[in-house]
């Protein structure tokens, strides 16, 4: 703060008749004060004109000091109980010295203290009285302002240079602690102002909470005081022009006479000071002024019209009962004609199809479908390729391969080729449908642009070639995966391990597990379960052993499918003792026989031709109470149709023939081999068209039995 706006000439004139009132106990009562750094060395008695002044003072007696001291505020008056007239006037124009005298003595006294700690209290307010009135002389003489503005302090030749430059420093702490206290207060009356409440209120209605609210509101009143201090500069400064004018005016009538009636005829013009850069256009604390804006905003506006499209356009009259049949139609119907109308009547725009297609959806889904596929065509819908891809995805969402590729044909028609997302729904819609030489042509679609496969594209992929039977060409594209740092999931790895396993291929399903155990994947149930059926299916019953056991050292208990693969491994070998050994060791450990088990039981016994030991096992299959695979009624028909018990061979075979859509090329070979064997010539050669209907191929084994089989010319036996 500025010396001189803050101390006025009529206080300055006014600071003679303080003298011993400046220490008046009632104006301040004193506090234990800080130390200082800068020791202040004989200061006082450095000065020549010590002794005789301070010998001739009347001191007054001061209050005592106490644990707690009160700051006397800036309305407090420095003198005693009695008043002056001419002080009372003065009031006003004295407050800001009565605040500045009493800080400044409130400081030095501690100052004093800590230095002269053997000095009693009357010399220590002497020492005050000769600075205090050291500093109001220098004020009076306006040496003391360019003090406390220069850089350094000055030495005077009254004090030494220690307490001169003590004085500096404690004269410009209280005028910095009085700057700050004047603006504490005006920073309340603006942080309570109408504009910036409703900022704060405006600013919670979007969210802001907290200490960033506190922090805001701060930042706003400390700009309006900012904006008002400006505007007042700028009325000091009119006021001053204004002051000089008058001056220049009277002075012009008493030299030139006449002349000055003239001057005053001439319009006088005020003008603010000339501003230097450009105006700053602030809103809530954000700084517009920047050209940068401009384009801003019309890129804001070019966005709006993409983000909040327009309003569809109101239906009302005919073109409203049109809309209500084209709601109410049926799936069956043809709307062609209505949206044609509808279209002459409203000559829509993309947002008024948009909405009829919503309410469409929301009504009746299956005409929406229909209506969409219509408006695909429509030139004011502005059809692109997102509108295509949306509806082929929704199609194979629900299955429906045969409407998304009629909707992709018309695609292609209009010359729009699949993008990537497009071929993604591609992929995933031809891998889940088995199609696999679609998929294969989505897949290297996609990479022909460019575009990586995610783990999704990879999965339905895998899956593609799992399901088709193809598993080595869906692991190398789980090679292909590790080599990009896609980690495969573990629904993967057991796809292809359960795939390797039902073929036998032992290689394939070993790879895979291991593979599996590198990627973190500990051994499980399951996949311990297809290695021992992988070894089963390839006839090494050995190291199917090997595996099973392997499976109860890391933990896990064999379960009845486990055991039925383990079984299923000795019968390829026809190791019937080390079956029964298992299944007895397994009964000591408290394992029961399962369905699965008994099911592979039932079918060794049936190939050894022991109908009544295989029969004893259906009862305790019945006891179950499942339902057995089919597996099991194939396993029953060729039994008896070899035994030749026609009742029983019969029900066998119409249980398979009613599940003749589950049936594979060996189940279908072994049921006709068995019915040729057992003399069941005509059935075996109608369950063999049956087998050509699906599309199977009859093994070199089967043509030529069926051909001897006709060569012979057996009919069929009559059954006892």
């Amino acid at each position: 703060m500025n010396l001189k706006h803050l101390l006025s000439r009529q206080t300055i004139k006014g600071l003679s008749r303080f003298n011993g009132r400046i220490l008046s106990p009632y104006s301040y009562i004193y506090k234990d004060s800080f130390a200082i750094t800068t020791p202040i060395s004989h200061s006082i008695y450095s000065s020549g004109s010590y002794d005789s002044t301070f010998q001739n003072l009347a001191y007054p007696k001061l209050a005592p000091s106490s644990n707690r001291y009160a700051h006397s505020l800036p309305e407090t008056k420095l003198g005693g109980s009695g008043t002056d007239p001419e002080l009372e006037s003065d009031d006003s124009d004295d407050g800001n010295m009565n605040e500045f005298l009493s800080r400044f003595v409130w400081i030095m006294r501690g100052k004093l203290m800590e230095v002269y700690t053997d000095c009693d209290k009357q010399t220590i307010d002497g020492m005050l009285l000769i600075i205090v009135r050291k500093v109001v002389s220098e004020m009076e003489k306006g040496g003391l302002e360019q003090m406390l503005g220069a850089a350094v302090a000055a030495p005077s030749q009254d004090f030494s240079e220690d307490l001169w430059k003590t004085v500096w420093e404690v004269s410009n702490l209280v005028l910095d602690d009085m700057k700050k206290a004047r603006n504490k207060e005006k920073m309340k009356g603006f942080l309570q102002s109408e504009e910036v409440k409703e900022m704060s209120r405006f600013a919670g209605e979007i969210g802001i909470r907290g200490d960033m609210l506190r922090e805001l509101r701060f930042k706003w009143a400390r700009e309006k005081m900012e904006e008002s201090e400006f505007y007042q500069s700028l009325e000091h400064l009119r006021e001053e022009a204004q002051a000089e004018e008058g001056e220049e005016a009277v002075g012009n009538e008493e030299v030139i006479g006449d002349d000055l009636v003239e001057d005053e005829k001439k319009e006088k013009v005020v003008s603010l000071p000339k501003r230097h850069g450009k105006i700053r256009y602030e809103i809530y604390g954000l700084d517009l002024s920047d050209p940068k804006w401009t384009e801003v905003a019309d890129k804001v506006h070019e966005r709006e019209e993409i983000i909040w499209p327009q309003e569809p356009k109101p239906i009302s009259g005919k073109c409203k009962l049109i809309t209500e049949k084209i709601l109410n139609m049926k799936e069956e119907d043809d709307p062609s004609p209505l949206l044609d109308e509808w279209a002459e009547l409203l000559q829509p725009s993309r947002i008024d199809w948009i909405s009829l297609l919503d309410r469409l959806k929301e009504n009746n889904s299956h005409l929406y479908f229909k209506v969409a596929e219509l408006v695909l065509s429509k030139k004011s819908f502005q059809t692109n390729i997102r509108d295509y891809s949306k509806l082929i995805d929704v199609h194979a969402k629900e299955n429906r391969v045969e409407d998304a590729e009629r909707i992709l044909k018309k695609m292609n028609e209009n010359d729009i080729l699949p993008d990537i997302l497009t071929s993604t729904v591609l992929v995933h819609m031809y891998s889940k449908a088995g199609n696999l030489e679609r998929a294969k042509e989505a897949f290297e679609g996609l990479r022909s642009q460019g575009f990586q496969p995610d783990t999704r594209v990879y999965n339905s992929m895998i899956m593609a070639y799992v399901n088709a039977g193809q598993p080595k060409l869906g692991e190398s594209l789980m090679r292909e995966m590790e080599a990009r740092d896609i980690k495969p999931t573990k629904e993967i790895y057991m796809s292809l391990l359960q795939s390797f396993a039902q073929r036998g291929d032992v290689g394939g399903a070993q790879r895979i597990s291991t593979t599996m155990q590198f990627a973190g994947f500990q051994p499980s149930l399951e996949s311990c379960t297809l290695l021992v059926e992988a070894y089963g299916q390839a006839g090494d019953s050995d190291q199917a052993r090997n595996s099973f056991d392997y499976m109860i050292k890391v933990g896990h208990r064999p379960d009845d499918r486990c055991t039925a693969s383990m079984i299923a491994a000795y019968e390829k070998k026809n190791l019937l003792d080390k079956a029964l050994n298992l299944l007895l060791q397994l009964e000591k450990d408290g394992f029961e026989l399962g369905v699965a088990t008994y099911v592979v039981l039932v079918d060794w016994l049936g190939k050894m031709q022991l109908v009544d030991e295989a029969e004893q096992l259906l009862g305790k299959i019945a006891e179950q109470g499942e339902a057995p695979p089919l597996k099991f009624h194939v396993s029953l028909c060729d039994m008896y149709s070899r035994a030749g018990v026609e009742k029983k061979a019969l029900q066998a075979l119409g249980v398979v023939e009613a599940k003749k859509e589950q049936l594979n090329p060996e189940d279908f070979e072994r049921i006709i081999k068995g019915l040729i064997a057992g003399g069941f010539v005509q059935d075996a050669r109608r369950i063999h068209g049956v087998m050509e209907t699906r599309g199977f191929t009859a093994s070199e084994q089967l043509k030529i039995i069926l051909m001897s089989s006709q060569a012979v010319g057996r009919e069929r036996p009559t059954f006892r």
